[in-house]
Parts: C-alpha cells; structure tokens; sequence
C-alpha cells in the first residue's frame, strides 16, 4: 500500500460487485475510508463488507434514481466519517432496446439510473465540496458513450450524455477546487458480462475475445486503477476529461 488516498473519503455508487467492488478494495487498500453502496442490501453487499471489514468502510443502501436517497447517502457518510472528498459513479443499468420497441419505461429506467442516477449523487456531495473548496468526481460512463453498437438503443444516449455532463460539470467547478473527470470502460469481465458470455456458444464467446486488439477481455482492477489515479492528487491538472479503457478496440474502422 502506497497510501495514494491516505486521509480520503470516498463515495462509489453501486459498488457491491464488478467495477464498483474493485475500485471499492483498491481505495481502501491505498488508504481511503469507503462508503459502499447498492440499491440493494444483500448477500453481494454482505459479502463485500465482510472483505473491507466496518473499521475504514461503510455500507449505505440508496438508490440512485432517486434524489432524497443520494443526499441521504451523502448525509450518512459525512456522518460516519466527517467529509467527502471523492465520489465514484459507478451504478448503472444496461437498457438495449429497438427504439421503436421501447417502452417509455425502459427509456425511464435507462436515463433515470445511467445519466440522472449520476447527477442526484453529484447535487448531493457538491455543496459540501464546494465549502470544504475541494473535491473529485469520477464518473464511470462507456465505450458506448464514444461509439454506437446497433441494437443497443437507447443506453449510448444516457452515456454521450454523462460524458458531456462531466466535462460540463468539471469547466463549472474548476476555480472552485473540483475536478470532474469520467472513464469508459469497454468489455470488462464483471460477474454480470460472465454470466453474458457463458450463455454463448464457444464461437460467439471466442469472437468477444478475438475482435479486441489485445485479444483478451479487460479486468475490473484495471478500471479501478485508473479511478484512483483520477481520485489521486497526482492527476490534480486533469479535469473535464474522459479516459478510455478498451484495449483499442474503439479506434478499429471496420472489423
């Protein structure tokens, strides 16, 4: 442990299982107190708690969608561990529809958790930031947010927006002492894209591999790692910029 967060407080939303949990474990690790968060208090929040242990770490369900719920997150944490200094957006929800078959629901639910989910988390810890004249908001966004994939409609709309939001966000607050910056991931193998590849025959589940430059699927920790050099004060003059983790594949032309 480097201690690269050493005396930090931190936020990440949806943070139970996958990208969340990695970059939950490596703050810890580099000397965060973590606040974990779900929409759902459950055997995976159970079981991330029971790895980061209740002395540096804390569990608080609230779902994003819903603004009463993230300031009372945000409430809880400065509560517990006296400020916030970093928060993570990481929650969100995969809605692929044909655009014509979309429900207004699934265009609810898309927009609701994967762009406002974020916003309702950043009203709610930036007017303690801008008092404390500092912070760090690292927003997960995605590939998707760079490049349209067809039959994917309408989650690349909730995330070319929070791009936009971030950078929007970051210009806003500089001179005030925050910094908004957003990654997006590519294909990273979370429990829910194993569970996406192992209902694949073998072709298929070879073909995910085989189209990525570097002919293998991102990890997590690869992610998180990246969040905390965002969340660190060595990247302190990067701001309103989005950071692609890809393997490359993004700036393929054609397959």
């Amino acid at each position: 442990m480097s201690g690269r967060l050493s005396g930090k407080v931190a936020i990440i939303t949806g943070s139970t299982q996958g990208i969340g949990a990695a970059i939950a474990r490596l703050f810890l690790k580099e000397g965060a107190r973590v606040v974990v968060n779900s929409h759902a208090a459950d055997a995976a929040s159970e079981a991330i708690m029971a790895e980061l242990g209740e002395e540096n770490a804390h569990f608080i369900q609230g779902d994003v969608a819903d603004p009463a719920s993230m300031q009372a997150l945000a409430d809880r944490a400065v509560a517990r561990f006296g400020r916030v200094d970093v928060l993570v957006n990481n929650a969100g929800v995969d809605v692929f529809s044909d655009p014509l078959q979309m429900t207004p629901e699934q265009w609810r639910r898309c927009m609701s958790i994967d762009l406002e989910g974020s916003w309702n988390a950043m009203r709610a810890v930036l007017p303690g930031m801008l008092t404390q004249g500092s912070g760090n908001i690292v927003n997960i966004a995605s590939v998707h947010g760079h490049k349209i994939i067809k039959g994917c409609f309408p989650y690349p709309v909730a995330k070319h927006a929070l791009i936009g939001m971030t950078k929007s966000l970051g210009i806003e607050y500089a001179a005030r002492g925050i910094r908004v910056n957003s990654i997006s991931p590519g294909l990273i193998m979370s429990e829910r894209v194993a569970a996406w590849l192992a209902g694949m025959s073998d072709e298929d589940r070879a073909r995910q591999t085989e189209i990525l430059p570097c002919k293998r699927i991102g990890e997590p920790e690869e992610v998180a790692y990246t969040a905390l050099f965002l969340a660190s004060d060595e990247a302190r003059f990067i701001n309103a910029t989005d950071i692609l983790i890809d393997g490359g594949r993004s700036q393929i032309y054609h397959d």
